[in-house]
């Protein structure tokens, strides 16, 4: 993986496992076995420096995971134009990783994290969902090979 070419830009490790971490959505980007990309949003959740998301039981991005297993995630976080700079504030993160599909006790721990983090006020009915829905999901985790973040935040 190439380092960051704007060095004072970087953002900690830290800082980026954070960012990730509170990040409304993120883009996964795969390519299938012939190298044609794909990039997808997607909500996601943190659980012990891995990255969960869920999706349907099929579709594009489950086909290029299953011919090629490497994975790209970008989240962005704050931002703000400075027109008269002709620039943005911005904070935003980049992972690598090897993406998995996970089943049982670590599919239901993904899918409940989902549930806290986007619907906090709606626990229990959100467990229902997922028990309701448990079939027709699927859930991957990115374990991260590589992260990286960078801010411009003046």
């Amino acid at each position: 993986m190439r380092a960051l070419r704007r060095k004072d830009r970087s953002i900690t490790q830290n800082e980026a496992m954070a960012l990730l971490t509170e990040a409304e959505y993120g883009v996964l980007s795969t390519a299938d076995g012939d190298g044609k990309p794909y990039g997808v949003p997607l909500s996601l959740c943190v659980v012990d420096n891995a990255i969960y998301f869920h999706c349907a039981v099929e579709g594009q991005k489950i086909d290029h995971i299953q011919q090629n297993r490497w994975v790209s995630l970008c989240v962005v976080g704050k931002t703000e134009l400075l027109p008269d700079k002709f620039s943005t504030k911005y904070e935003s993160v980049v992972v690598a990783g090897e993406a998995e599909e996970v089943f049982q006790s670590e599919k239901q721990q993904a899918l409940e994290c989902l549930v806290y983090k986007y619907s906090s006020g709606f626990i229990e009915e959100g467990k229902k969902y997922i028990d309701a829905l448990y079939t027709k999901t699927r859930v991957f985790k990115i374990s991260i090979n590589h992260i990286s973040g960078k801010a411009r935040r003046q």
